[in-house]
């Protein structure tokens, strides 16, 4: 006989089949649960795009309704009121919150996990391999060989715009999980980097030549508005890592962009809320900045008449930096990891358990 309410819900058949939970994932939470427990498997195709959809199914929630534990691709506010006498614990296998931080949530007591960080080694090699792209000039190698031509003139050049990963600066805003994974492949190329910090670093870092404190990955840290100054002052290229929340968008801003240093690059693999698009396509039509590398935008799909799609200095990814076949992996350790904890103690702590109040 099972125990009333002792079900897990599983509602991660995403419509992408990248994003699809595998067979061997179930059969791995089937492994995990005691014999009493129930392992609920949804039918009906889930959207876990951006945060997740936030829409659950009819068949979803008749499963929820005296459920004690929930994992899907955001947290659909009528999850909560399906649940609400019997959840205790909910993930969302997005990196994002945004569209779970509504007011059933904020008023729940129900703990909260999410996937940040489980994205971190694909968007760090886009990341890197956009850095390459520009500053190895592989945009006009491209656009030459599409034309047919043999152009070594832009290499060549006094005032050459190509440089060396390894001898420059990349500046990091958001200097989390994914934010560290990028940092781990830029100082294994030999590049400096400065991480901007959401707190002050902890005391008892080693300390730079710079002056700044520095972690176990040789990062330079950063942190609070006059931190945010020194980033951009001195980075050759700038990542945009940040978590979307009330206090980040918009953050780079028509004066910080205009702060970077003449030919710096930019790259957004957060959302495209943190950036003002018009000023940052000023910069990119005028010269003030060598390029950009795009896999976020404030309207999702970027409309074709956007003239993004037309710089040559843009390169445009549709919102995929995350995507890998590895994902699964990772995310199942972290929800076998957490559905162990949670199992042997209900107040145990959880990895990646949200705060609300922060918004990530």
């Amino acid at each position: 006989m099972r125990a009333e309410g002792s079900r897990l819900v599983v509602d991660m058949r995403d419509r992408r089949p990248v994003w699809m939970m595998p067979g061997w994932a179930l059969e791995e939470l089937e492994a995990a649960l005691p014999e009493e427990w129930e392992l609920f498997v949804a039918k009906s195709f889930a959207d876990g795009s951006g945060d997740g959809s936030g829409v659950a199914s009819e068949e979803v929630l008749e499963a929820v309704a005296g459920a004690r534990f929930y994992l899907g691709f955001g947290i659909a506010p009528e999850i909560l009121r399906a649940g609400a006498r019997s959840l205790e614990w909910v993930h969302s296998g997005a990196a994002g919150v945004g569209s779970s931080l509504h007011p059933e949530m904020l008023r729940s007591r129900v703990r909260f996990t999410n996937s940040a960080g489980i994205h971190g080694p694909p968007m760090a090699e886009t990341a890197v391999g956009m850095l390459l792209h520009f500053f190895r000039g592989l945009d006009f190698a491209v656009a030459a060989q599409r034309e047919g031509r043999w152009d070594n003139a832009p290499f060549l050049e006094a005032d050459t715009p190509v440089r060396e990963l390894g001898a420059s600066t990349v500046g990091i805003l958001g200097y989390g999980g994914v934010g560290q994974e990028v940092a781990q492949r830029v100082r294994a190329l030999g590049g400096r980097v400065l991480g901007l910090r959401r707190n002050l670093p902890p005391d008892g870092l080693p300390v730079a030549p710079s002056g700044l404190p520095m972690d176990d990955l040789g990062v330079e840290l950063l942190h609070g508005d006059k931190g945010l100054d020194r980033l951009l002052r001195e980075s050759h290229a700038l990542v945009v890592t940040a978590p979307d929340t009330p206090e980040t968008r918009g953050v780079l801003s028509r004066e910080r962009i205009r702060a970077l240093p003449r030919r710096a690059v930019v790259l957004n693999l957060a959302r495209g809320r943190l950036v003002d698009e018009e000023a940052l396509l000023e910069a990119l039509t005028d010269g003030h900045l060598r390029g950009a590398g795009l896999d976020v935008f404030s309207t999702e799909p970027l409309p074709s008449e956007s003239p993004f799609w037309r710089l040559p200095n843009v390169l445009i990814t549709p919102h995929v930096s995350a995507v890998t076949r590895e994902f699964w992996r990772r995310e199942m350790d972290l929800i076998l990891e957490n559905l162990r904890r949670i199992l042997a103690d209900p107040e145990a702590p959880l990895r990646n358990e949200v705060d609300r109040s922060a918004g990530y």
